[in-house]
């Protein structure tokens, strides 16, 4: 059943909701799944059979402005919200530990509650994995903050299920293994230094959410696609047997997961050219029943949608293309047709798809040592011989007092740090960045490294600048372990939290 199964209710005081009959609580009120939704009048005229779903956000860390942006400038139903990655679990883990109510993508918040008038107004919802390690503290925040601001009428959905770190020994002990995909050291290696652990779940367990009317829907680690396609599945009653639909909304999700990259930004083709991407247009599926969809943005806006934009994007962390494994599908980027569709806008066709794998992909993360980067900026004549010589200088010095690292690694940004062999040549560069990095199981040597480049600006070559930060960072080495689980170890459940 989609991320495996699944159960809808709803605890700590919120609104319980089950697909089974329940006692009724004291105070509780009932919701029937796939309830139909009632839409509020909207400024902006909906195209029957079409759904619009927008993404704001490509990372944590994205621009600001685009939510902002799609909700205000044109018509829109659904807005996406992509904030985490595998590191970002792990930042996130350490930050619930460190306070209980922390351990989600604060910038949600603020978001959310300035956007919820207008979404309202307009029967705007927002699916996103903001929920990181603790959806139930994101949602209780945002609505905390909305109701200081006097909103009455938000609810909240939190799709849980997902983490699975404190199952780890229970499911190793019954012979679970979480062996790693690609090298098959297991986790027994790593055990000791888990930082988190978490299944991707997928569209079905995000659509369960949906139908609880709720106006935001919070999950934590779901696959990147699935916060597009879980719409989908709610407007269009989809199955689990839908293959070649699933795909469709897949590959949506995968063309727009990224915000504006399949917009213009990060695009290798005439990108000179590409117009006022200060306002770049985010992205939006405009999705049919039928599976078919066209990928558009707000008139208006900058950048472009073209058919090299999405190509490009089509390409971005694909494996196998005939067979792209998610928790709700296997999709074939081989049968894609794509069309241009006008303006800013491309058709994607034909899409075919096959059955689910039997097994979910699950993150890991754990403390894998400590690490600094040093950085130093020499500038002519003969800055990247000055850059080299002090190089030479932190690796003697740091030979000399006996110091061992896993890894030393060194750079010169503006001479061959990106190319390598096949950089062109540029003997007399202005000016370079010298950029050493070390790595070690321990922190007191790469304490000690962080100590030795500041020196050169006085006792090295000359012209050293760029030194303003001081001394090199020491931070935690977070390293990743995925490995694949019977999706039957899974089952989530849909808590609703309201204002009402």
């Amino acid at each position: 059943m989609g991320g495996g199964n699944r159960r809808a209710m709803v605890r700590s005081g919120a609104r319980h909701l089950s697909q089974e009959p329940r006692p009724r609580s004291a105070g509780a009120v009932l919701l029937p799944v796939f309830a139909p939704r009632a839409r509020a009048p909207q400024e902006f005229e909906r195209v029957w059979g079409v759904i619009r779903i927008a993404n704001g956000q490509g990372f944590w860390g994205d621009w600001l402005e685009a939510p902002r942006r799609l909700v205000a400038d044109g018509p829109i139903d659904y807005l996406v919200l992509d904030y985490l990655s595998e590191v970002t679990m792990s930042i996130l883990e350490k930050q619930r530990r460190r306070d209980p109510d922390k351990g989600y993508a604060t910038d949600v918040v603020d978001l959310a509650v300035s956007l919820l008038p207008r979404m309202l107004q307009r029967g705007i919802r927002i699916v996103t994995n903001a929920g990181g390690v603790n959806p139930r503290a994101c949602a209780r925040a945002i609505l905390e903050k909305a109701s200081a601001a006097g909103i009455r009428d938000a609810r909240v959905a939190v799709v849980l299920g997902d983490d699975i770190l404190d199952r780890i020994d229970e499911m190793t002990s019954r012979g679970v293994r979480f062996d790693e995909i690609d090298t098959g050291r297991p986790i027994e290696d790593i055990r000791a230094d888990l930082l988190s652990a978490h299944a991707y779940l997928g569209g079905f367990p995000l659509a369960e959410a949906l139908a609880t009317e709720a106006h935001i829907v919070i999950a934590g680690r779901s696959t990147d696609t699935a916060l597009t396609l879980a719409p989908m599945i709610h407007e269009f009653r989809w199955s689990e047997q839908d293959w070649d639909r699933l795909a469709a909304g897949t590959i949506a999700g995968h063309i727009i997961e990224c915000g504006a990259q399949c917009t213009g930004g990060n695009c290798s083709v005439d990108w000179q050219t590409l117009p006022d991407m200060a306002n770049v247009g985010f992205p939006i599926v405009e999705a049919t029943e039928s599976g078919d969809f066209v990928v558009s943005k707000h008139p208006g806006t900058g950048g472009r949608v073209t058919l090299a934009s999405i190509k490009e994007q089509l390409l971005y962390e694909l494996g196998d293309p005939k067979a792209y494994l998610t928790p709700d599908c296997s999709a074939d980027f081989t049968s894609i047709a794509l069309r241009d569709d006008g303006p800013n806008r491309v058709a994607v066709e034909g899409v075919r798809g096959g059955p689910r794998p039997p097994t979910l992909k699950t993150s890991i993360t754990y403390a894998a040592g400590y690490q600094a980067v040093g950085a130093l900026v020499y500038s002519w004549p003969d800055a990247a011989q000055k850059a080299r010589a002090a190089e030479s200088i932190v690796r003697q010095r740091l030979d000399d007092l006996g110091l061992r690292f896993d890894e030393v690694q060194a750079e010169v940004l503006g001479l061959d740090a990106c190319h390598g062999p096949v950089a062109a040549p540029n003997p007399d560069p202005p000016e370079v960045q010298l950029r050493i990095g070390v790595r070690a199981a321990e922190r007191a040597p790469v304490e000690r490294f962080s100590r030795e480049m500041i020196p050169l600006v006085l006792n090295g070559p000359p012209t050293a600048t760029g030194f303003g930060d001081g001394r090199p960072h020491v931070r935690q080495v977070v390293a990743h372990h995925a490995s694949l689980l019977p999706r039957e170890e899974i089952s989530t459940s849909v808590e609703v939290f309201d204002l009402s």
